[in-house]
């Protein structure tokens, strides 16, 4: 098989190998160009100005005539505008849940809150760039002092640090994002301790966050600021008897049998190709349609990654209120990205579009794929905590650090993420799994790459790939490792969403 065939509305085929000039695809049909692999080819006539169809749906206009057999791309093909056909609450379908008996497992680690975690680290939760120094000397010189030996049950300790905090308005939506993003990793499952460091003069001050959010000190969460115990120094030997004393506490927690609901999966994708809608995340979203069927949670982010596809989500809301709060998040964004001298449209990458994507619209249906089938149940905003169970949507830019970040403040435990052109990726303190759209991919990184998606087009199935993908969350929130954990990535990649002035 030289090309594949997407949905029977669909004026072109995808290139599954690099395609010659002269080459005949069908009965009667040649490329008359050479195509590249995962692009694009014409499977019959387009006339300027007609629609071009992939998956079924409009991913742009032809900008000239475009004869069978030509190669599809940037070059004859633009984005245009179209209507959609919102059909609020047209496509929502009753959940197909599995029997409490039949529900899957996982070792992990029960909190008081109810949740469970799939690690256990100590988190240094920064208020301010001002204490960022402070608490990445006390994560060193705890490493440094080996103060982690003999508690083997402790994953490691995270400085949590950004640019932010100061030189901005707290009651900003900015303030609030960031205010969001601290007090959800302050609290998330896979922290058995946690220690906030503020300056004390910044915006952001430490008391109200606590405040505001119900924080309160305790044996395994404490708070203060560097001008309160004299400086510097002082603040990171203050730390560093802190993390001595919770160490034991921390380390006698111990994983235990939980079932799959207390899974919040984050489904992310990055460095996209053509295939990454063919494989990789139809893959993921098979897997999290099993997720939600044994009452779990998937969190699908990244807004500008939509744009065009929107109207798919709004026909699966559950409510019209969900359904019309992504058409409000779309509209806020075309405004947003104007204001700021941006088009959605200038998201696909030059790596996407090397990768054959040649329109927004079309990176949008391909993302679309990861979230599976299931309804929308809500929609949250950044760094919102999640209290729905089943598929949510969560406010964020596409770029991967940001949208992690808030999603793992959401509640995320797991993270998935699926890649085309390669990704180099982790985010503490949760386990990042990252799946191959294509096995050429896979077979160049496969010490970065945990699962290779591009088998369900060589002999294998979307149905397996799901399977593989599920079955291997469910070990990795257990404890096995992730490619990503094993090469030591994600102290780098907490990046709250920065907006606003800064003043």
């Amino acid at each position: 098989m030289k090309t594949l065939r997407l949905h029977p509305h669909d004026n072109l085929l995808v290139a599954l190998d690099a395609l010659p000039k002269g080459l005949e695809l069908d009965k009667g049909l040649r490329a008359c160009t050479d195509i590249p692999k995962m692009h694009k080819v014409a499977s019959k006539g387009i006339a300027a100005g007609e629609q071009i169809l992939k998956y079924g749906q409009v991913i742009g206009q032809a900008t000239q005539s475009i004869a069978a057999g030509e190669h599809i791309h940037t070059h004859n093909c633009a984005m245009g505008n179209f209507e959609r056909d919102f059909a609020f609450c047209s496509q929502t379908r009753p959940t197909q849940f599995v029997p409490p008996a039949a529900k899957r497992q996982f070792q992990g680690y029960h909190r008081p809150s109810g949740k469970v975690g799939t690690r256990n680290f100590i988190a240094l939760v920064t208020t301010v760039n001002c204490s960022a120094t402070a608490a990445r000397h006390i994560a060193e010189q705890a490493r440094i002092g080996q103060l982690l030996d003999g508690f083997d049950n402790i994953d490691g300790i995270v400085p949590l640090v950004h640019s932010s905090g100061c030189g901005m308005n707290p009651n900003s939506r900015g303030g609030h994002i960031l205010a969001r993003t601290l007090a959800g990793y302050a609290v998330h499952p896979n922290f058995g301790g946690v220690i906030t460091l503020g300056l004390g003069c910044e915006a952001m001050q430490l008391t109200e966050l606590m405040r505001n959010y119900g924080l309160v000190e305790s044996e395994f969460f404490r708070a203060y600021n560097i001008q309160d115990v004299d400086g510097t120094a002082k603040a990171i030997d203050h730390g560093l008897g802190i993390i001595r004393e919770m160490l034991p506490r921390v380390n006698a927690v111990k994983r235990q049998a939980a079932d799959a609901s207390h899974l919040t999966l984050a489904v992310q994708c990055g460095g996209s190709d053509a295939f990454s809608g063919i494989t990789a995340n139809p893959s993921l979203g098979k897997a999290a349609d099993t997720l939600v069927a044994q009452g779990g949670t998937v969190i699908y982010s990244e807004t500008p990654e939509i744009y065009g596809a929107e109207h798919l989500l709004t026909q699966r809301a559950e409510t019209p209120e969900s359904a019309q709060a992504i058409v409000d998040l779309i509209s806020w964004w075309e405004n947003y990205t104007l204001m700021n001298g941006v088009e959605l449209n200038n998201n696909p990458s030059p790596g996407n579009k090397a990768g054959g994507l040649t329109t927004i619209l079309e990176k949008s249906l391909g993302a679309m794929a990861k979230a599976g089938s299931t309804n929308l149940r809500a929609v949250y905003q950044y760094a919102e905590q999640v209290k729905e169970k089943g598929m949510v949507f969560m406010d964020s830019p596409g770029f991967d650090p940001v949208s992690v970040t808030g999603q793992v403040a959401s509640g995320a435990n797991v993270v998935c993420f699926t890649t085309g052109r390669g990704s180099a990726f982790g985010h503490k303190p949760v386990p990042s799994l990252k799946l191959a759209s294509n096995t050429a991919l896979y077979e160049r990184m496969t010490g970065d790459i945990d699962i290779n998606c591009g088998k369900a087009i060589e002999g294998g199935s979307l149905e397996a790939s799901g399977e593989e993908i599920f079955d291997t969350i469910l070990r990795v929130a257990s404890g096995e490792r992730t490619k990503s954990e094993l090469l030591g990535y994600g102290d780098n990649e907490f990046t709250p969403w920065p907006m606003g002035a800064v003043v």
